[in-house]
Protein backbone atom coordinates (compact mmCIF):
# COMPACT_ATOMS: atom_id res chain seq x y z
CA UNK A 1 0.00 0.00 0.00
CA UNK A 2 1.15 3.11 -0.97
CA UNK A 3 2.29 5.89 2.01
CA UNK A 4 3.37 9.69 0.73
CA UNK A 5 5.35 12.58 3.05
CA UNK A 6 3.31 15.52 3.07
CA UNK A 7 5.80 18.21 2.90
CA UNK A 8 5.89 21.64 2.35
CA UNK A 9 8.46 25.11 1.33
CA UNK A 10 7.29 26.49 4.89
CA UNK A 11 4.82 26.75 7.51
CA UNK A 12 1.29 27.75 7.39
CA UNK A 13 1.37 26.78 3.52
CA UNK A 14 -1.47 24.36 3.74
CA UNK A 15 0.05 20.85 4.20
CA UNK A 16 -2.76 19.91 6.66
CA UNK A 17 -5.78 21.70 4.65
CA UNK A 18 -4.68 19.29 1.29
CA UNK A 19 -4.43 16.18 3.60
CA UNK A 20 -7.39 16.58 5.20
CA UNK A 21 -9.13 17.41 1.79
CA UNK A 22 -7.66 13.89 0.28
CA UNK A 23 -8.20 12.08 3.69
CA UNK A 24 -12.39 12.98 2.84
CA UNK A 25 -12.29 12.73 -0.63
CA UNK A 26 -10.23 8.62 -0.13
CA UNK A 27 -12.73 7.81 2.54
CA UNK A 28 -15.33 8.41 0.66
CA UNK A 29 -14.27 6.05 -1.85
CA UNK A 30 -14.14 3.31 0.99
CA UNK A 31 -10.22 3.08 1.15
CA UNK A 32 -8.94 2.29 4.64
CA UNK A 33 -7.19 6.13 5.13
CA UNK A 34 -4.47 6.28 7.26
CA UNK A 35 -2.38 9.88 8.58
CA UNK A 36 0.23 10.94 10.83
CA UNK A 37 0.90 14.29 12.53
CA UNK A 38 4.18 13.07 14.61
CA UNK A 39 5.75 16.13 15.37
CA UNK A 40 4.30 19.12 16.27
CA UNK A 41 4.93 22.68 17.54
CA UNK A 42 2.37 25.34 18.40
CA UNK A 43 0.43 22.55 20.06
CA UNK A 44 -2.00 24.09 23.01
CA UNK A 45 -3.69 21.59 24.34
CA UNK A 46 -6.42 23.88 25.77
CA UNK A 47 -7.49 24.66 21.89
CA UNK A 48 -6.83 20.82 20.70
CA UNK A 49 -10.11 20.80 19.06
CA UNK A 50 -8.14 23.26 16.25
CA UNK A 51 -5.00 22.04 16.41
CA UNK A 52 -3.56 19.96 12.99
CA UNK A 53 -3.78 16.47 14.57
CA UNK A 54 -7.73 17.20 15.00
CA UNK A 55 -7.96 18.05 11.90
CA UNK A 56 -6.60 15.14 10.47
CA UNK A 57 -8.69 12.84 13.28
CA UNK A 58 -12.12 14.43 12.15
CA UNK A 59 -11.22 14.00 8.67
CA UNK A 60 -9.97 10.75 9.42
CA UNK A 61 -13.73 9.97 11.12
CA UNK A 62 -11.71 9.59 14.64
CA UNK A 63 -12.73 11.21 17.92
CA UNK A 64 -10.44 14.11 19.21
CA UNK A 65 -9.52 13.09 22.46
CA UNK A 66 -6.38 13.02 24.21
CA UNK A 67 -5.24 9.44 23.12
CA UNK A 68 -6.52 9.63 19.76
CA UNK A 69 -3.84 12.60 19.74
CA UNK A 70 -1.31 10.89 21.22
CA UNK A 71 -1.50 8.14 18.69
CA UNK A 72 -1.13 10.39 15.42
CA UNK A 73 1.01 13.16 16.76
CA UNK A 74 3.27 12.06 19.90
CA UNK A 75 6.12 14.66 19.74
CA UNK A 76 3.84 17.82 20.59
CA UNK A 77 5.84 21.19 21.88
CA UNK A 78 4.04 24.14 22.99
CA UNK A 79 6.13 26.80 21.49
CA UNK A 80 5.71 28.00 18.04
CA UNK A 81 9.13 27.43 17.17
CA UNK A 82 11.11 25.11 14.86
CA UNK A 83 10.75 21.57 16.46
CA UNK A 84 14.58 21.39 17.78
CA UNK A 85 13.77 24.95 19.88
CA UNK A 86 10.62 24.31 21.21
CA UNK A 87 11.90 20.85 22.33
CA UNK A 88 15.05 22.15 23.71
CA UNK A 89 12.12 24.79 25.84
CA UNK A 90 10.34 22.30 27.36
CA UNK A 91 14.25 20.56 28.42
CA UNK A 92 13.03 18.16 25.78
CA UNK A 93 14.70 16.88 22.56
CA UNK A 94 13.45 14.73 19.57
CA UNK A 95 14.34 11.15 19.36
CA UNK A 96 15.08 11.04 15.49
CA UNK A 97 15.57 6.86 15.51
CA UNK A 98 12.84 7.02 17.13
CA UNK A 99 10.76 9.16 15.18
CA UNK A 100 11.98 7.35 11.97
CA UNK A 101 10.76 3.65 13.75
CA UNK A 102 7.52 5.21 14.82
CA UNK A 103 6.83 6.26 10.89
CA UNK A 104 7.98 2.84 9.70
CA UNK A 105 5.96 1.08 11.95
CA UNK A 106 3.30 3.18 10.42
CA UNK A 107 3.99 2.32 6.77
CA UNK A 108 4.09 -1.59 7.68
CA UNK A 109 0.35 -1.40 9.44
CA UNK A 110 -0.64 0.51 6.48
CA UNK A 111 -3.85 -1.43 4.78
CA UNK A 112 -4.45 1.85 2.81
CA UNK A 113 -3.30 5.16 1.09
CA UNK A 114 -0.84 6.79 4.50
CA UNK A 115 0.14 10.19 4.76
CA UNK A 116 2.97 11.05 7.17
CA UNK A 117 2.47 14.90 7.08
CA UNK A 118 5.70 16.55 8.30
CA UNK A 119 6.26 19.99 9.90
CA UNK A 120 7.36 23.41 8.66
CA UNK A 121 9.17 23.04 5.59
CA UNK A 122 11.76 20.53 4.13
CA UNK A 123 14.80 22.06 6.14
CA UNK A 124 13.31 22.52 9.41
CA UNK A 125 15.52 21.32 12.12
CA UNK A 126 14.38 18.75 13.81
CA UNK A 127 17.10 18.12 16.67
CA UNK A 128 21.17 19.66 16.75
CA UNK A 129 22.19 17.57 13.57
CA UNK A 130 18.86 16.40 11.47
CA UNK A 131 15.97 17.91 9.54
CA UNK A 132 13.06 16.76 8.19
CA UNK A 133 14.64 16.32 4.84
CA UNK A 134 16.64 13.74 6.60
CA UNK A 135 13.53 12.09 7.78
CA UNK A 136 12.12 11.95 4.76
CA UNK A 137 15.32 10.43 3.34
CA UNK A 138 15.26 7.87 6.39
CA UNK A 139 11.82 6.61 4.98
CA UNK A 140 12.26 6.94 1.02
CA UNK A 141 8.55 7.24 0.49
CA UNK A 142 6.79 9.56 -2.51
CA UNK A 143 6.81 13.08 -1.38
CA UNK A 144 3.71 15.36 -1.87
CA UNK A 145 5.34 19.25 -1.79
CA UNK A 146 2.94 21.82 -1.13
CA UNK A 147 3.70 25.12 -1.81
CA UNK A 148 2.24 28.63 -1.51
CA UNK A 149 1.10 30.96 -4.21
CA UNK A 150 2.51 34.17 -2.94
CA UNK A 151 4.90 36.16 -4.56
CA UNK A 152 8.45 34.02 -4.63
CA UNK A 153 7.09 30.75 -4.49
CA UNK A 154 8.26 29.91 -7.88
CA UNK A 155 11.98 30.38 -6.63
CA UNK A 156 11.51 28.66 -2.98
CA UNK A 157 9.35 25.30 -5.06
CA UNK A 158 12.51 25.03 -7.32
CA UNK A 159 15.02 25.45 -4.81
CA UNK A 160 13.11 22.82 -2.96
CA UNK A 161 12.70 20.37 -5.77
CA UNK A 162 16.41 21.02 -6.33
CA UNK A 163 17.46 19.56 -2.82
CA UNK A 164 14.81 17.09 -2.75
CA UNK A 165 16.34 15.55 -6.37
CA UNK A 166 19.97 15.31 -4.88
CA UNK A 167 18.88 13.71 -2.07
CA UNK A 168 17.24 11.02 -4.63
CA UNK A 169 13.94 11.86 -3.16
CA UNK A 170 10.25 11.40 -5.68
CA UNK A 171 7.92 14.25 -5.40
CA UNK A 172 4.92 12.67 -6.79
CA UNK A 173 2.88 15.66 -7.21
CA UNK A 174 3.24 19.72 -6.41
CA UNK A 175 0.02 21.62 -4.83
CA UNK A 176 0.17 25.00 -5.15
CA UNK A 177 -2.19 26.05 -2.02
CA UNK A 178 -3.70 29.15 -2.75
CA UNK A 179 -4.44 31.91 -0.27
CA UNK A 180 -6.69 34.93 0.05
CA UNK A 181 -4.07 37.52 0.37
CA UNK A 182 -2.12 35.70 -3.20
CA UNK A 183 -1.19 38.41 -5.53
CA UNK A 184 0.29 36.48 -7.85
CA UNK A 185 -3.05 34.79 -10.18
CA UNK A 186 -3.28 30.90 -9.42
CA UNK A 187 -2.69 29.74 -12.90
CA UNK A 188 0.10 31.37 -13.67
CA UNK A 189 2.09 30.56 -10.83
CA UNK A 190 1.22 26.66 -11.72
CA UNK A 191 2.20 27.24 -15.28
CA UNK A 192 5.19 28.76 -14.63
CA UNK A 193 6.52 25.91 -11.67
CA UNK A 194 5.13 23.23 -14.29
CA UNK A 195 7.76 24.54 -16.77
CA UNK A 196 10.29 23.78 -14.58
CA UNK A 197 8.82 20.85 -12.88
CA UNK A 198 9.60 17.91 -15.31
CA UNK A 199 7.06 14.99 -15.13
CA UNK A 200 5.83 16.25 -11.80
CA UNK A 201 2.43 16.87 -12.08
CA UNK A 202 1.53 20.38 -10.88
CA UNK A 203 -1.98 21.24 -9.59
CA UNK A 204 -3.39 24.12 -8.32
CA UNK A 205 -5.64 24.45 -5.40
CA UNK A 206 -8.25 27.57 -4.73
CA UNK A 207 -8.48 28.29 -1.58
CA UNK A 208 -11.48 26.44 -0.26
CA UNK A 209 -13.55 26.90 3.10
CA UNK A 210 -12.85 24.01 5.80
CA UNK A 211 -13.85 20.62 4.85
CA UNK A 212 -14.55 21.30 1.66
CA UNK A 213 -13.08 18.46 -0.52
CA UNK A 214 -15.77 18.19 -3.33
CA UNK A 215 -13.17 19.69 -5.91
CA UNK A 216 -11.82 19.08 -9.34
CA UNK A 217 -8.24 19.74 -8.28
CA UNK A 218 -8.62 17.54 -5.36
CA UNK A 219 -9.27 14.64 -7.67
CA UNK A 220 -6.33 16.19 -9.91
CA UNK A 221 -4.27 15.17 -6.92
CA UNK A 222 -6.13 11.92 -5.95
CA UNK A 223 -5.12 11.11 -9.57
CA UNK A 224 -2.07 11.85 -9.07
CA UNK A 225 -0.87 9.83 -6.26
Amino acid sequence: MAAYFVTSTGTDIGKTFVTAALIRYLRESNQPVAALKPVVSGYDSSVADTSDPAVLLTALGRPVTAQEVDRIAPWRFRAPLSPDLAAAREGRRIDFNELVKFSRAAIDAATGPLFIEGVGGIMVPLDGSRTVLDWMAALRIPLLLVVGGYLGTISHTLTALDVLTQRKLVVTAIVVSEKDRDTVALDDTVASISRFAGPTGVVGLPRLPAGIYHHPAIARIAALL
